[in-house]
């Protein structure tokens, strides 16, 4: 079910369980060991995550698991979505999710655990899992929030409103809008523009960001901004960079 080819500095994930690739147990273990392992390849700056086909990025969970009422099988597959999730969140590259259709229910919540999202025009967005009894369990009611508000999340949780992906870039829950079958250019061109900043910085600096998620008061997080600056100055690519700059070439970035 997941697929995932490197080039360079760029990995790429695709989703890959026809008709809807939709998860299950086994697909979320494997994301989960397929970030981890990507996370030691110091080679790799950037993941990209797609869905195979044109119509679904990912349709979520494979609803047939739960289908028997089995409280042990949903208490799994809640940890293990959760689980694979929060890997992706705190993935040490970077990682966007090229929405090339349908992003239903952990499908979305897959791209929400993406740090930058762009869709194709004709993609749907949706977590209705409260249509079928049940909740959001990959983050979904806490990384929605976040992105768009209350209001909105409010809105596409408890009322099974879908958004178009134009509503989507005007709310907040992607960043970008591409004609159909560009998702995927798009975020590897974007993925590319990752290789050529220095790995170290883009790794603080993606923390610090993900530092105000966790309620670290202000003035803590500013002395945290600066201490991490300062401790850029003891690795190589801090000197590389400015040398590079000065003297109008690439950077040639050593890989931590």
């Amino acid at each position: 079910m997941i697929d995932c080819v490197i080039d360079e500095h760029v990995a790429r994930i695709t989703l890959n369980r026809p008709p809807a690739n939709a998860f299950t147990s086994e697909g979320l273990v494997e994301l989960k060991r397929q970030v981890s392992v990507l996370n030691e390849n110091l080679d790799v700056h950037a993941i990209v995550i797609t869905g195979n086909g044109e119509k679904f990025f990912s349709a979520g969970a494979d609803l047939g698991t739960f289908a028997g009422g089995d409280k042990a099988v949903a208490r799994a597959m809640a940890q293990r979505f959760g689980e694979a999730f929060e890997a992706l969140q705190e993935a040490r590259p970077v990682v966007i999710a090229a929405i090339n259709g349908y992003a239903m229910g952990g499908g979305l919540e897959c791209a929400l655990s993406c740090d930058i999202r762009i869709a194709e025009r004709q993609a749907v967005m949706a977590l209705p899992e409260p249509a079928v009894g049940l909740l959001p369990a990959g983050c979904g009611t806490q990384t929605l929030p976040w992105l768009v508000g209350e209001g909105w999340a409010k809105r596409m949780i408890l009322t099974g409103e879908r958004v178009n992906a134009e509503t989507a870039l005007r709310i907040g829950l992607i960043e970008e809008v591409v004609e159909k079958g560009a998702a995927l250019e798009a975020a590897l061109t974007m993925a590319k523009r990752v290789s050529t900043l220095s790995p170290s910085a883009v790794a603080s600096c993606k923390t610090l960001i993900h530092s105000a998620r966790q309620g670290i008061p202000r003035r803590a997080a500013l002395a945290l901004e600066r201490e991490r600056f300062v401790d850029l100055f003891d690795g190589e690519n801090q000197r590389e960079g400015v040398a590079a700059f000065l003297e109008k070439r690439a950077a040639v970035w050593a890989n931590r």
